[in-house]
């Protein structure tokens, strides 16, 4: 297998709270706006936390026929949708080998509305009720496999499940998968659908949600008065393809995947290593494969969610990878202030917004920060966006069970 081969984006698709497609995502995130709001998927009234950041009118009609809507969960719904547009806009379908096309597309949690109701099933009409199609709708493997289907990726299709770091461990994988020569192009990206009763109480008893009832107040990542996540849902695709045959074919491209970091904390099943060994050393790991130097200009899309130990541990990890002076000249922002915390769809989402950020040289903000907090003392690019000639954008995914991952992307 050849070594090193340099691995690009040629095309992006989305499914969010703030649109349905990457370009309605990356409007309103350079816009500031929130896509946070009142549950409406069940009723709240008994729960502790009772905002999220729903996906809006979205048909999935738009993209399966009826009878694959009846036999498929949201999560795969949302995996399809954001693949398709992203395979649409590439325009790699038919350019290569079948088995040089390949899948791998993270989630979190996988069908777990699916579980919900087949499981309420069971207990109230036996087992009899449950559907044959449980199984197939809940595993996490299935986003990639559909996508695999419907565009006949013969290649490797797998998901990555490793929590919060799903999306982002989906895209480095596929990237490694090209730079040594296993595919030529990866369909690459991260799906989520569990703003579900049994997901919000189990976060929400475990203190990780923001129990505030107003949405300019809920999410507020590096703010002192920060004091959880908000829960989001979603999901994102980019094709990945090897830069020779992307050039050749005179494809659109987007930026290159040029670092990727992963590692373990190896410390606790919830909470982050409290001298952020593990972030700090995938963000390095990524930054070396990327070729920094002092004189990039540095831009940091934070996993940033919110919670006070999240926050702290992360600031600190940019300083460890940068270097203190080189932290402070760094721009740093989360765009889980307007988005949410989409799960396992995160570091897909954090991916795309990187891309653009490089493309167009526009920072999306971290808004609703109004208090700085001592421990979150960098420059989050507050409340509104910046221009700024960014060299190196780096994208940070922090997942339950210690899972650190850390992309690194720069202009063509």
């Amino acid at each position: 297998m050849s070594e090193n081969r340099r691995v690009v984006v040629t095309g992006i698709g989305a499914v969010s709270p703030l649109g349905n497609s990457a370009e309605a995502l990356w409007k309103n995130l350079k816009a500031g706006i929130s896509g946070i709001g009142p549950i409406t998927r069940f009723d709240t009234e008994k729960f502790k936390a009772k905002l999220g950041a729903e996906v809006k009118d979205f048909d999935a009609r738009d993209y399966l026929e009826v009878n694959e809507t009846l036999r498929t969960d949201r999560y795969a719904q949302y995996a399809v949708a954001a693949a398709d547009q992203a395979v649409k806009e590439s325009g790699i379908e038919g350019t290569m080998e079948p088995e040089r096309l390949a899948v791998y597309f993270g989630t979190g949690i996988g069908g777990i509305e699916t579980f919900e109701r087949e499981h309420t099933k069971l207990l109230e009409k036996g087992p009899r009720r449950v559907s044959s199609l449980f199984v197939p709708m809940m595993i996490a493997n299935m986003a990639s496999g559909l996508i695999a289907i419907r565009h006949n990726c013969r290649g490797s299709a797998m998901p990555a499940v490793t929590a919060c770091a799903s999306g982002a461990n989906a895209i480095g994988e596929a990237m490694r998968l090209i730079r040594h020569g296993y595919a030529d192009g990866v369909v690459a990206g991260g799906a989520e659908a569990a703003i579900t009763p049994s997901a919000v109480a189990g976060f929400a008893n475990m203190q990780a949600l923001s129990a505030c009832e107003d949405p300019k107040r809920a999410s507020l990542p590096f703010d002192k008065r920060r004091a959880g996540f908000v829960i989001g849902e979603g999901a994102a695709a980019l094709v990945l393809e090897e830069y020779g045959h992307a050039v050749a074919r005179g494809a659109k491209i987007y930026g290159e995947v040029c670092g990727y970091g992963s590692n373990c904390d190896a410390y606790h099943i919830t909470a982050p290593h409290p001298e952020a060994r593990g972030g700090a050393l995938a963000m390095v790991q990524a930054m070396e494969e990327a070729g920094y130097t002092e004189k990039d200009v540095v831009y940091v899309n934070a996993h940033g969610t919110g919670t006070p130990l999240n926050d702290k541990v992360e600031t600190m990890a940019i300083k460890r990878a940068l270097g203190e002076d080189k932290a402070r000249q760094s721009f740093v922002s989360s765009t889980k202030s307007m988005t949410g915390h989409m799960l396992g769809a995160a570091g897909a989402v954090e991916a795309l917004a990187c891309l653009l950020a490089l493309q167009e040289g526009i920072l999306p903000p971290t808004i609703h920060l109004e208090e700085p907090d001592e421990d979150c003392d960098l420059y989050y690019v507050p409340n509104r966006a910046e221009k700024a000639d960014i060299t190196l954008a780096l994208s940070n995914s922090l997942g339950f069970g210690g899972h650190n991952a850390c992309l690194a992307f720069r202009k063509v």
